[in-house]
């Protein structure tokens, strides 16, 4: 790409990521399970048509500012994967929203189901509550043992209960993904099953993780909520789950500084934490991936400099050189940037706008 674009500069590669959009399509539409695309990923309207071109029945997002953004796009079935605690200003926005397309969002607390009908007054009839349960990651979700309770709360406050959802973040590691995905199969299947003989129609069986969605028991899930397997990272590209050849995001970084000493082999690039995040889970072997260096380390990163240490035979870069960084989690990186560079055949074409960037709420 040469010196089209300056650096660091987020590039996506349209042409993997519609490769990319249309795999994952196709594999759901195999198993018979319905793919609604996790938006927090890219944040990008034309992603977000292309995944609904492609056969996705919905997006889900993380905020109901995320959801705003992908209203007004033209997106008109939206879960909010999140178990909200509603105020009445968000309430307010929910309500307004509830009213120009379709839209659920998640609870774990009968708290949360009470406030939430409460503020929402007259709009609760608007909107759809799906538990979240607890599949392994520990994070949020209620046991299997409350979500009966749980849904009760939520219809005696007059919200409509569709279903149950799960995360199985816990698929992000090492032969972590079959396991993972095993305890999603029990633990919606279980909550349903308890849910349906107190008397709840359970439409909705929600999961899927990008590392465990191609493993979704399609007996089970009626939907897979996978997000970043739009882009890829470096993170899936070290759990196996994808190739290089399969990355369509990565950052162009030139490099600022070179050492090329005995025992001192290392480059520094101009893109740091504050365009590739910080994200660094202990089974990684570094901070980041160079997409055409992968012997290559990113072992240390401050806000403006990405340091890269190379095995001893390995040719160093020359300084002024431009290096495609893998970020070890996309997410992170587009709510850091106000656009990305759009590139086909190796060439810039154009940029998208982050449309959701910032929407944290």
């Amino acid at each position: 790409m040469g010196d089209m674009v300056g650096t660091p500069t987020v590039i996506v590669d349209a042409d993997v990521l519609d490769r990319n959009i249309a795999a994952m399509a196709a594999a759901m539409a195999a198993k018979g399970v319905d793919l609604r695309p996790h938006a927090k990923t890219h944040k990008i309207v034309e992603i977000a048509h292309k995944q609904i071109k492609a056969g996705a029945v919905g997006l889900s997002v993380a905020t109901i500012g995320e959801a705003e953004v992908f209203a007004d796009a033209g997106i008109d079935d939206l879960f909010i994967a999140y178990p909200l605690w509603l105020t009445r200003s968000s309430a307010a926005r929910l309500a307004a929203l509830a009213e120009r397309v379709d839209v659920s969002f998640g609870i774990d607390s009968a708290a949360a189901a009470v406030t939430a009908a409460r503020l929402l007054g007259d709009a609760v009839s608007r909107v759809e509550v799906v538990i979240e349960v607890d599949s392994g990651h520990h994070r949020t979700g209620v046991l299997i043992d409350d979500v009966v309770d749980v849904a009760n709360a939520a219809a005696d406050a007059g919200l409509r209960v569709s279903g149950v959802f799960t995360f199985p973040g816990h698929s992000y590691g090492p032969d972590a993904q079959v396991p993972a995905a095993t305890q999603e199969a029990t633990t919606l299947r279980d909550a349903a099953d308890l849910l349906t003989e107190a008397g709840f129609r359970v439409d909705v069986r929600s999961g899927g993780s990008t590392p465990s969605a191609l493993l979704s028991d399609a007996d089970v899930l009626t939907e897979a909520r996978p997000g970043v397997y739009v882009f890829g990272d470096a993170q899936q590209w070290e759990l196996g789950r994808i190739e290089p050849d399969d990355i369509a995001l990565t950052v162009l970084a030139t490099v600022v500084s070179r050492h090329d000493g005995p025992a001192n082999r290392r480059i520094v690039l101009d893109s740091g934490s504050k365009v590739l995040g910080s994200d660094r889970p202990g089974w990684t072997t570094g901070f980041a991936r160079l997409r055409d260096h992968p012997d290559a380390r990113v072992t240390a990163l401050s806000e403006h400099h990405a340091t890269v240490e190379f095995p001893k035979r390995a040719a160093l870069p020359a300084l002024g050189s431009r290096i495609r960084v893998v970020p070890n989690h996309v997410c992170p990186v587009l709510n850091l940037v106000d656009d990305v560079a759009v590139a086909r055949g190796g060439l810039v074409v154009g940029r998208w706008t982050v449309a959701a960037r910032g929407r944290n709420s």
